[in-house]
């Protein structure tokens, strides 16, 4: 790939008018000439110093805020507090909220997210519009282990504090992961009102606990997520993300 599109590219990704993965009505679409881009980017990049003042790092990938301004902060019309890092190809839409974070490159954060805590954002990770990423929870990346599919969280998702959802698992939208879920691809997942395992996703309106399941041979228990009710769209609306995580967890 030649070095100028690599550059537009990731200039786009970073301006938020391209993205990783893009939500279609037969599912996620992955743009892998973007994906591409990242990795080009990386290929074409010197290592070079970095600084705040403070603190000094060595790396290839800028930082997003490296230059910014009031007026460029403004103009975003996001809340980054101190410590909250976003390297260069990362979009952050307006109204998001950055705690002490990092998020990392391809990564898209929309509208109204927050993403808190000593969170990490993974590269290419999707995150929807008002998306609540809960204190020391991972979201993972697709670099490294090298993955086909970003791990995604639609629309309207509560993960809660010290989560791990990773391996390009999709999240539907408006569902609520309880604190200290640990989801990757070989998670077993099961719904046990509708007696239902899914592998790699969990539907929408989900409420989804830590739990175990029996191995096949009966003789240890393994890891899994636990689907303990669907929410539906009316009781979202009343019930505040916290009051249901207290009465399912």
């Amino acid at each position: 790939m030649d070095i100028n599109v690599t550059q537009s590219i990731i200039q786009s990704l970073n301006d938020g008018t391209r993205r990783i993965a893009n939500p279609t009505v037969n599912g996620w679409e992955v743009d892998q000439e973007a994906k591409n881009a990242i990795l080009n980017y990386f290929a074409s990049q010197k290592m070079t110093r970095m600084s705040d003042g403070l603190n000094n790092w060595y790396d290839k990938i800028p930082l997003k805020f490296k230059d910014f301004s009031e007026d460029d902060f403004s103009k975003l019309n996001i809340r980054a507090v101190p410590q909250s890092i976003v390297r260069f190809g990362a979009y952050v839409a307006p109204k998001s909220i950055l705690m002490p974070c990092y998020i990392n490159i391809g990564a898209y954060v929309d509208e109204g997210s927050t993403i808190d805590t000593f969170s990490t954002i993974g590269s290419c990770a999707q995150i929807g519009k008002n998306v609540h990423i809960g204190g020391g929870s991972g979201i993972g990346g697709v670099l490294e282990p090298l993955q086909a599919t970003p791990t995604i969280i639609e629309d309207g998702c509560f993960i809660g504090a010290r989560c791990e959802i990773a391996e390009g698992v999709v999240v539907g939208k408006n569902s609520v992961i309880a604190m200290g879920t640990m989801i990757g691809q070989s998670t077993k997942i099961y719904d046990r009102n509708k007696d239902t395992w899914y592998k790699g996703k969990i539907p929408p309106y989900s409420v989804v606990v830590p739990g175990t399941v029996a191995s096949s041979t009966g003789q240890c228990q393994l890891n899994a997520a636990i689907i303990v009710k669907t929410v539906n769209q009316q009781t979202l609306d009343k019930t505040s993300i916290n009051d249901i995580l207290h009465e399912f967890a």
